[in-house]
């Protein structure tokens, strides 16, 4: 049984662990190193219990923890070639720093990696599909819209952490944010909104998934309760019901231990 931990899930910082209590990967380590050590501590996980971290793509509030990560242990870390460019371009990682090429899969004795392409303002970002124990899970956030790839990709996947990062009336109203960044949260690559997120879990539901969480909901243009309100009247009105066809969670901002078991 394998037990998903989002660590840390907002437009501020996001984690998730994926493995059994002691034992997993991570994708993303967007909190900060002692935040990702403290929360893993919460299921009696050491940093010598993560064998991989996988990074989506080298926005800040992906990879926060990742220096530390590369000073203070010898875990290795995949991401696509043009996010290691990137991070390297930027001086976020050392210019020396070993960043292995996800495009080329991972495997284990556990676990079976592979990544699916996003579409992000963003130098090579990707989503990641995990297989562990026979069944697929799957991270896919930040991204503007579902892209034939991703849809692809977790077709029946038994789980995935699916991005639903904003309330459109929300944004469009929130006078906190300029014209051009809404614009960039709107666009095919920005992020997934409500409504998206909604349509595509329909999809993925009727093709075998069975437990939904939503991630990175944006504190400023969302809230947990309307992001699962939309998702939840959306795949109901069209005969799917919660706890008989499927689960829906919503990531915490910042975990307080609590792990969804599939």
């Amino acid at each position: 049984m394998a037990r998903i931990y989002p660590i840390c899930s907002s437009s501020e910082g996001n984690s998730t662990f994926i493995g059994t209590r002691g034992h997993g990967i991570l994708v993303d380590a967007g909190c900060s190193f002692r935040a990702l050590k403290n929360s893993l501590a919460l299921i009696d996980t050491e940093m010598s219990g993560i064998e991989a971290v996988f990074i989506t793509h080298e926005h800040t509030d992906h990879i926060k923890a990742l220096e530390q990560l590369i000073k203070h242990t010898d875990i290795p870390i995949f991401a696509s070639r043009g996010t290691a460019e990137a991070l390297r371009e930027t001086g976020k990682i050392p210019s020396d720093a070993v960043i292995y090429d996800i495009r080329d899969g991972y495997q284990s004795a556990s676990f079976e990696v592979s990544c699916f392409k996003t579409s992000h303002d963003s130098a090579e970002s990707v989503g990641y599909k995990i297989r562990y124990g026979g069944e697929y899970y799957a991270v896919c956030t930040d991204t503007g819209y579902i892209t034939e790839e991703t849809e692809a990709a977790l077709g029946g996947c038994l789980a995935v952490l699916l991005e639903s990062n904003y309330d459109e009336d929300m944004l469009r109203r929130n006078p906190n944010y300029p014209p051009l960044l809404k614009a960039r949260i709107l666009g095919e690559q920005g992020h997934l909104s409500n409504v998206l997120c909604a349509e595509f879990a329909e999809r993925l539901v009727r093709g075998g998934t069975r437990h939904l969480i939503l991630g990175h909901l944006s504190r400023e243009n969302n809230t947990p309760a309307t992001a699962k309100g939309v998702t939840k009247k959306y795949l109901a009105e069209r005969g799917l019901i919660e706890e008989r066809d499927f689960t829906l969670n919503v990531a915490p901002v910042q975990t307080t231990g609590e792990y969804i078991a599939v």
